[in-house]
């Protein structure tokens, strides 16, 4: 992240507005009843589905108040043997898994390709702070690791090797984070991911999914930051 950003968490505490964008309505519900109703220091904001719809409501956003930080948090399908369903992964990193070109040689990620970044990297002290505080407050297993941004969710055990034999550190995948992520550091504003496992990745089985312990896990977690940022 910019040397902005960085100089902007540099306070063990965060006094000013906290933006949250949420990819559905369900997830900003189960954040709302945490942090509580009467929370002004929180505002929600739906990002939609996609990196490209949540960097665009995310830069809207942006542009029309002041925030210290913007958290992209909601469900999101988890690597198996990394997190279980009902666990929370912070990022360390965000990625955009599957932004760059294929190759005989396999993909290629757009750095290599020399026009752009594929990867946003969160305040390791901002992590830390927020990891800490669930650990010390709820039951909830919490994961600190690289969460994956795609356009396509994985659906099949091939993609699901290919992904984890090039993110290894992965933890979560999701559709968000890296959009997100990109509005907020042109805006110059430190930005983190926080995901609750919902179901784990692989051949696609929504009767699998676990929805509602994953967003009992948001609110748990929202009842959390509003003490500790």
């Amino acid at each position: 992240m910019s040397n902005k950003m960085l100089k902007n968490t540099g306070n063990n505490k965060i006094n000013s507005k906290i933006l949250i964008m949420t990819s559905v309505e369900a997830e900003q519900n189960a954040i709302r009843e945490g942090l509580g109703l009467n929370n002004e220091r929180f505002t929600l904001a739906l990002a939609g589905v996609g990196p490209m719809s949540a960097a665009a409501n995310t830069a809207t956003m942006l542009a029309n108040s002041d925030f210290s930080l913007v958290i992209n948090m909601g469900i999101a399908g988890g690597f198996p043997e990394s997190a279980s369903i009902g666990d929370v992964v912070i990022a360390l990193k965000m990625v955009a898994a599957d932004l760059g070109a294929e190759s005989e040689n396999g993909f290629k990620p757009i750095e290599e390709l020399g026009f752009g970044k594929s990867v946003y990297t969160v305040t390791p002290d901002l992590v830390d702070k927020v990891n800490a505080a669930i650990q010390i407050d709820s039951l909830i297993s919490v994961h600190t690791k690289t969460i994956l941004t795609l356009s396509t969710v994985t659906g099949t055990t091939k993609s699901l090797e290919e992904l984890q034999q090039r993110f290894p550190e992965a933890g979560a995948e999701a559709m968000e984070g890296f959009g997100v992520a990109t509005a907020a550091e042109l805006k110059g504003v430190p930005c983190m991911e926080i995901r609750s496992i919902s179901n784990l990745i692989g051949p696609r089985d929504r009767e699998a999914w676990r929805i509602k312990d994953a967003l009992e896990s948001l609110k748990v977690v929202s009842s959390i930051l509003k003490e500790v940022l």
